[in-house]
């Protein structure tokens, strides 16, 4: 079939299903004295008249009739069936890459891909676990997860979390035969369980506090060093020392029991985590769905 023959036998369904060629005009976006030429030329073409036409009314003729109930569903499922290809294109698809620390993946990431993973079984996600600040666009990494504070100022940034605070915390039976702290500096009579970062170059983490705007930063010694927050947590379950854990990470076994916090009023909230990526990124559908799931909203 001719290009020309299609888009002329368009016109003409336009025409038939509305018996009217100002309204199959406007719908067509053409005025209705090009449309009635393409009718014309159409019939022409095809040897035999298609439309009566009165002042009043335009309805089809027996050819026409025919032509309508014959090209008319045929022209339908094309339309459906492009509009299916379209489902296809517009699905979203592909894998995000990201970057977290143990807590934030394992508490902020992994509930939220809980409820948008099985509704979307074409997106992927891989996960980094790394406590330094990766440069996501040297890593091809698509975005990572920090407290607000450490996001770099040239990066896109949307709130994941509630604000933090961090806690100092030791097991019942580590406590059993030595007195609690009670300032930053008693941490120096304690064994205190070492994060090495490579944030900071590969040096142990120092413990940050603050209270009525005095601000310490604590280098606490211990036998044991670690690069994991997860066998910090495991460490101060078993007894070997106190460890500086987020709140949320350490909640559920204070709840229990099997930990006990200190130092809390030297540790006040700070700005939660949130999710960056660089400014230049064209986010994907995918993307943005994931986005859209981890984004935090305050109450």
């Amino acid at each position: 079939m001719h290009r020309d023959d299609a888009s002329d036998l368009l016109a003409f369904l336009a025409v038939a299903r509305e018996r009217n060629f100002t309204r199959a005009a406007a719908k067509l976006g053409m005025t209705q004295s090009a449309l009635s030429q393409i009718i014309r030329n159409l019939e022409e073409r095809l040897g035999v008249r298609l439309l009566n036409r009165t002042t009043r009314s335009v309805t089809p003729t027996q050819a026409g009739e025919r032509l309508f109930q014959s090209i008319g569903p045929k022209f339908t499922e094309m339309d459906s069936d492009l509009a299916a290809l379209g489902e296809f294109r517009e699905k979203p698809a592909g894998t995000v890459r990201l970057t977290a620390t143990e807590y934030a993946a394992s508490e902020i990431l992994l509930p939220a891909l809980g409820k948008l993973l099985p509704k979307y079984p074409d997106i992927h996600v891989e996960i980094i676990i790394d406590y330094g600040l990766t440069n996501i666009v040297a890593q091809q990494v698509d975005a990572g997860i920090r407290p607000g504070e450490l996001v770099a100022k040239d990066m896109i940034a949307v709130r994941v979390s509630p604000d933090l605070r961090m806690a100092v915390v030791g097991s019942p039976s580590y406590f059993a035969d030595r007195k609690r702290p009670k300032t930053p500096q008693d941490l120096t009579q304690h064994n205190c369980l070492n994060l090495r970062l490579p944030t900071h170059g590969g040096s142990l983490y120092a413990w940050e506090f603050e209270k009525n705007g005095r601000e310490l930063n604590v280098r606490v010694e211990g036998q044991l060093v670690f690069n994991s927050a997860g066998l910090l947590l495991n460490g101060a379950l078993k007894g070997l020392g106190l460890a500086y854990l987020t709140e949320g990470h350490v909640q559920p076994y204070l709840s229990e029991g099997r930990l006990v916090r200190v130092l809390s009023d030297w540790c006040p909230p700070f700005s939660g985590y949130h999710l960056y990526y660089a400014s230049r990124r064209q986010p994907s559908p995918a993307f943005s769905l994931l986005v859209e799931a981890l984004r935090y909203r305050a109450k």
